[in-house]
């Protein structure tokens, strides 16, 4: 095996001594390549074990020159290894999913029983029963979902945009399950007709909570410290600023607003008959009944009558059905507005 002699003929002998120095081999890296050159072939030469050698010397001296060099191409390596993992999705909160399902297995259930059942259906008017329960649970979930979703926000503009995408959404299937752009079981006539086509609906409704508690999540949010004691107060302070102010604007308006006489036709069964006209009487104001409330003259006013449900949920009162609390025949004496058309999800109560 041939040795390698340093080069002489320096202007310093300190400085040839350190460079001879830096030029001797190793121990270990003698004895590392005579292990690869025994573990070789016998067609590998004793040349090949001295370029072994002369290799590991020449990454030795570059890593004393510069020992950045080996980490920066490790810290590459680490880079694309981080590259090529999928990024880890956030756990999901399960009790939220639990609650979540629990509510759909709840609207099934009254949707399908509410007929047979009228204690779990929706009450006519006034009260609370079991049905009354779904669109609450459904509006909770989506202000904790929000809450999470926006728990951290790298952008406010870009959760701005993507939070009114999902509400125009929500609008748009709304319209077209609401719009009758489905036929009937008993009409197979398709096509919509944009005169009488209902405006509002339960996913209008949500669409329309979403993008206001999303837009309060998301610009109105305060930078508070979770661990203090008033965090709920200081952090979200001005939620409740626009609690307030709805609270206030939907009372003023409810208990406020002068509701005058109104009237409204339904047409008749066959077509060259005239329709028949209802009048109903109130010139009242801050009146909570069906017939005389600010909720349906707003949506009348501003959506128009032929806009709102055909089914009003007070056509099930003792004064519009003899089979009360379920659907029934009018009786005799029923009052002008047991037919008049009420949207359950007006203007007025998503305020």
């Amino acid at each position: 095996m041939g040795m390698y002699e340093p080069i002489k003929g320096g202007d310093d002998d300190f400085d040839t001594r350190n460079s001879s120095s830096s030029m001797m081999i190793d121990n270990k890296d003698v004895e590392s390549a005579i292990q690869i050159s025994q573990s070789s072939s016998s067609s590998v030469s004793n040349t090949n074990a001295a370029a072994i050698i002369v290799n590991l010397n020449k990454q030795k001296q570059v890593q004393e020159k510069d020992p950045l060099v080996l980490s920066s191409s490790n810290s590459n390596n680490h880079h694309r290894h981080n590259q090529q993992q999928p990024p880890q999705r956030q756990p999901r909160l399960v009790s939220l999913d639990v609650f979540r399902g629990l509510t759909v297995a709840l609207m099934i259930l009254v949707d399908d029983l509410g007929g047979l059942v009228p204690a779990i259906n929706h009450s006519p008017w006034n009260g609370l029963t079991l049905a009354d329960f779904v669109m609450p649970f459904f509006l909770f979930i989506v202000g904790v979902a929000l809450a999470l979703a926006y728990k951290k926000l790298s952008c406010r503009i870009s959760a701005t945009k993507k939070a009114t995408l999902q509400a125009l959404k929500l609008l748009l299937v709304g319209l077209v399950l609401q719009g009758g752009f489905f036929h009937g079981i008993n009409n197979l006539t398709y096509g919509v007709d944009i005169q009488q086509m209902r405006l509002m609906g339960v996913l209008q409704r949500i669409a329309i909570a979403y993008i206001v508690a999303a837009l309060c999540e998301i610009w109105l949010k305060g930078e508070d410290d979770i661990g203090t004691k008033l965090f709920a107060l200081t952090k979200y302070r001005f939620h409740w600023v626009v609690v307030l102010m709805l609270s206030v604007i939907y009372l003023s308006l409810l208990y406020g607003l002068y509701v005058p006489d109104w009237e409204y036709q339904i047409s008749a069964e066959t077509s060259s008959s005239a329709p028949e006209i209802f009048s109903v009487k109130c010139g009242t104001r801050g009146n909570t009944g069906p017939a005389c409330n600010a909720v349906g003259m707003i949506d009348r006013k501003v959506l128009g009558i032929q806009h709102l449900y055909l089914k009003p949920v007070y056509a099930r009162t003792k004064q519009c059905s003899i089979n009360s609390p379920d659907n029934g025949p009018l009786p005799p004496d029923a009052p002008s507005w047991c037919q008049a058309p009420f949207d359950p999800e007006g203007l007025l109560r998503f305020v």
